[in-house]
């Protein structure tokens, strides 16, 4: 009504919330400066980032959103900085979690049998207001439609239905496999779906697991205005934690260093200090406390890092008073 709006930005991992700034009010041009940093799952698929208007007295508007996948991050060593359009948020494309299938090709005469297994489903996207959904899936193949029963509220349904289709000659290369919320009232919520080359299963007769649900690509991408741009500064970095015994001659090393204290040679954490960009000196300080917390050090460390401080300031200022004494008299 104002012509404005109260934006806020909710962070997704693969469909689950784990982030939500601050909200700011009555305005088409938000300013958060907010800064996380989140340990992110090794199998994530994407990143997303949604910008709300929040309302109190109704459900809060979508205004649109920005996705980056981990492919996209991974392909920007130095990350991703700038201005990203908002696209709108289309419910079908809001999908999550994975379906645990079982496939198989039975050989008969006169024709082969296609045999699809539901079995369960975990981590389903919750469409109802109780926080959950009542899923059911539905099969296709070569124009033939075949549904499971429905569980009543849950994100991890188990079903373990059976369904058998025939397989023709000249037949469709596609089984499909969607999940659905069902809805008394309103219209079936799509949970996602699994699209299975038939061809690549008939050569390998058999295949179960677990399949990620995917979105509807099927339909056009609707027109409209511009929703806004969304400036982002998002880098991925790969942690990989060996086994603690290749640290320990590392540990040795600055453990030994610090109950030495100044008498000792003192290089070390020095060489630390010099060779950390200034962007990770936080960083690095921050972890090298929690190595000496964890050792009982950590005094020691702090201590030995105010007499590092404090003899280089002492040296700054003899160099000062002899900059100042060596001019003409």
């Amino acid at each position: 009504i104002n012509g404005s709006s109260d934006p806020y930005c909710i962070v997704k991992v693969d469909n689950e919330p784990i982030i939500r700034t601050a909200t700011v009010w009555k305005t088409l041009c938000p300013f958060w400066g907010e800064e996380y940093q989140v340990h992110l799952p090794p199998t994530f698929h994407a990143v997303a980032f949604y910008v709300l208007d929040e309302d109190a007295l109704s459900r809060d508007d979508v205004i649109g959103k920005v996705c980056l996948t981990r492919d996209t991050l991974a392909s920007l060593p130095k990350g991703f900085t700038g201005w990203a359009h908002l696209t709108e948020v289309d419910p079908d494309e809001e999908v999550q979690g994975e379906i645990h299938l079982r496939l198989e090709v039975v050989r008969g005469t006169p024709a082969h049998r296609l045999r699809c297994s539901v079995l369960e489903a975990r981590d389903l996207a919750p469409k109802d207001r109780n926080g959950a959904s009542d899923p059911f899936v539905r099969v296709h193949y070569n124009g033939r439609t075949q549904e499971t029963s429905v569980v009543k509220k849950s994100c991890y349904p188990r079903w373990n239905e059976t369904f058998e289709f025939e397989l023709e000659e000249g037949a469709a290369e596609a089984l499909c496999i969607e999940a659905w919320d069902w809805d008394l009232v309103s219209r079936n919520d799509f949970l996602g779906k699994v699209v299975v080359n038939v061809q690549r299963l008939y050569a390998a007769q058999q295949e179960e697991g677990w399949f990620r649900l995917q979105p509807d690509q099927s339909k056009s991408q609707r027109g409209g205005g511009s929703l806004g741009s969304l400036q982002l500064e998002v880098r991925l970095r790969d942690e990989v934690v060996l086994p603690s015994r290749c640290y320990q001659p590392l540990v040795q090393l600055l453990c030994r260093e610090v109950k030495l204290g100044t008498q000792g040679p003192g290089q070390l954490i020095p060489i630390i200090e010099e060779t950390t960009s200034t962007d990770r000196r936080q960083e690095v300080a921050t972890n090298l406390l929690k190595l000496f917390l964890g050792q009982g050090l950590a005094k020691d460390f702090l201590d030995l890092l105010f007499q590092l401080e404090l003899g280089r300031t002492s040296e700054a200022r003899e160099e000062l008073t002899l900059d100042r004494g060596g001019g003409p008299s």
